[in-house]
């Protein structure tokens, strides 16, 4: 029973939990608040200060992007299972070819069944009127649902 107990105890310090370092939603809109306070910040400065207030202010909005993206990777890092699907099956007649921004695609890839229907479980943020994130291949795309033009890129999302 003692080997156990110890062997419990071990466990539980070596091996991380995935809620330990898991960012709440609290959290990130905070975070995306900074943001935003950082580049009212950037603008006052451009408008009332020198070049070395600028500067400053563009470092510490440089920053707080960091600090979010860093938060996401690690949330993405400890929540592996999420964003493991099952395999990607391009539609017919169609093959997987890597997009940029602007590139209109053909509607067969982004009928329903590539919707991403719950983007807030993978932390994208909410798309606008007459878009939709969609997954392609491993990667997921904003598209104007209208014209199927990609709007943002986020390339490897899905492992």
């Amino acid at each position: 029973m003692r080997k156990l107990i110890i062997s419990a105890l071990m466990a539980a310090t070596i091996l991380p939990t995935g809620t330990a370092f898991a960012q709440s939603p609290r959290e990130i809109r905070k975070d995306q608040r900074d943001i935003r306070q950082e580049k009212q910040e950037l603008r006052d400065a451009r408008r009332y200060g020198d070049r070395r207030d600028v500067r400053e202010q563009r470092r510490d909005v440089r920053e707080a992007r960091r600090e979010l993206r860093e938060d996401w990777r690690d949330y993405r890092r400890d929540h592996r299972a999420v964003y493991t699907l099952p395999r990607y099956y391009a539609p017919r007649g169609h093959a997987y070819r890597p997009v940029r921004v602007g590139v209109a695609i053909a509607p067969a890839f982004y009928t329903q069944r590539y919707w991403i229907a719950d983007p807030y479980r993978y932390r994208l943020p909410r798309p606008a009127a007459n878009q939709r994130w969609i997954r392609y291949g491993n990667d997921v795309l904003l598209i104007n649902a209208r014209n199927g033009r990609v709007i943002q890129v986020i390339n490897g999302f899905f492992y």
